[in-house]
């Protein structure tokens, strides 16, 4: 294939997914043929998702459509909602065209970690981060194991992570169940074990200076067992203080799973008052939670080698924004809270678009009889379509719907 234009990926992914094909039906088509409505679109998403502007990408001419046609479908069709279901459509077309003996089995674990980019500053919503020494928003990923993002969101940067792993773990939207998330030590509490235990997924952190992670005791009786864990043992679990405020603990827990209340707004409102009882039995939960985890995290290499493959993929997986997101240096262009999140989403299809096509490439190059035999194991275990060298995103923006990428595998093509 060569050198491939990044709208060409984008493309691609579109017109074998068909991720588009709901969009006039939601908005109304008005005037607009079909096609063009698309094209107009995936103009849209390219500029945003590259940070280069509605007047970049409209600049070169070599697509038809001029600077105001492309915003006037940006403000009409390409709304949060739209980009979503987009982002969705391209996840859940790679999950289903996943062959397994390249792949395995499906994951049912993801990872999340956040990303800071630079923005303007006249708007309450950038603030200054002391990790990265700089003013700007957190974007938080969750990306499965596959190296697909299946949920984005901006974050202030004094927010708490732990309520964003939460959203993105239980509502993701895709075809993927959650069964596990992997996050780096920032990710964790106390609370976020407490919360994910309700919910019925495991929190796996990497937990640093887990030497010093204080683990408590399942019981008052027996106060001299565990001799040797003696430096690192504390109080026993309150299960009488759990037991109590067991049934409001569902509750909130049913809450947030049904969207009713969100994350954040019942963390708000506990931080408020640290003594409150459900609070309480919830931190309890999850110190019981973390001490189980610790328990096995210490003792499994695998779950140790899981963890870091998982947070590897999605430190991977943030080196690819700069490759995409290079207009303006990276920084969101946008004093608006919404415009910020369309960058967001569109960014995250153009990145999902390229895991898509990539799959698609891995395995119609695989497909080759010649392959079968040389794969081992490892080589298998080490495929990712996380990868952008044959990736051309500058240049002149020339859309051309009738020249396609023979790939052999995946859906047939279709139109948008």
């Amino acid at each position: 294939w060569g050198t491939v234009a990044l709208i060409d990926i984008l493309k691609e992914a579109v017109l074998r997914t068909g991720c588009l094909n709901d969009v006039s039906a939601v908005a109304g088509s008005g005037t607009l043929p079909v096609e063009v409505l698309a094209e107009r679109l995936m103009l849209a998403i390219y500029a945003y998702g590259t940070n280069t502007g509605i007047r970049a990408a409209a600049a070169g001419g070599g697509h038809g459509h001029t600077e105001d046609e492309i915003r006037y479908v940006r403000r009409r069709y390409l709304t949060r909602d739209t980009a979503q279901a987009v982002a969705i459509g391209i996840a859940n077309a790679t999950f289903a065209a996943r062959q397994q003996t390249l792949w395995g089995d499906g994951s049912t674990a993801v990872a999340s970690d956040s990303t800071h980019f630079r923005s303007y500053d006249q708007n309450i919503f950038t603030e200054w981060h002391s990790r990265y020494g700089g003013r700007g928003i957190l974007i938080y990923w969750h990306v499965e194991r596959g190296s697909m993002v299946v949920h984005s969101q901006t974050l202030r940067a004094s927010a708490s992570e732990v309520h964003a792993m939460v959203e993105g773990a239980i509502r993701h939207g895709t075809t993927m169940k959650v069964k596990g998330n992997y996050v780096d030590s920032h990710g964790q509490s106390e609370i976020g074990f407490g919360i994910t235990r309700l919910l019925g997924f495991d929190l796996l952190p990497r937990i640093k200076r887990i030497n010093k992670v204080r683990l408590y005791r399942p019981t008052t009786v027996q106060p001299e067992a565990y001799p040797q864990l003696a430096p690192a043992l504390t109080r026993p679990i309150r299960w009488d203080l759990v037991e109590q405020n067991y049934d409001q603990m569902i509750k909130y827990a049913t809450a947030i799973r049904q969207g009713t209340a969100s994350t954040e707004a019942i963390l708000r409102r506990f931080t408020r008052s640290a003594s409150h009882p459900t609070y309480q039995a919830m931190l309890e939960v999850g110190r019981a939670q973390r001490t189980i985890f610790v328990a096995r995290y210490l003792r499994s290499r695998e779950l140790q080698r899981e963890i870091t493959e998982g947070l590897n993929v999605v430190e991977a997986f943030n080196g690819a924004n700069s490759v995409i997101y290079y207009g303006k240096g990276g920084e969101i262009a946008s004093n608006r809270q919404d415009e910020q999140e369309m960058t967001v989403l569109c960014l995250r299809i153009l990145q999902a678009a390229l895991v898509y096509v990539n799959t698609l490439m891995l395995q119609d190059v695989l497909a080759e009889h010649d392959w079968t035999d040389l794969l081992t194991p490892e080589d298998r275990r080490g495929l990712t379509p996380l990868f952008w060298q044959h990736v051309l995103p500058y240049g002149e923006v020339k859309l051309d719907m009738t020249a396609r990428l023979s790939i052999r595998t995946g859906a047939p093509a279709g139109s948008p």
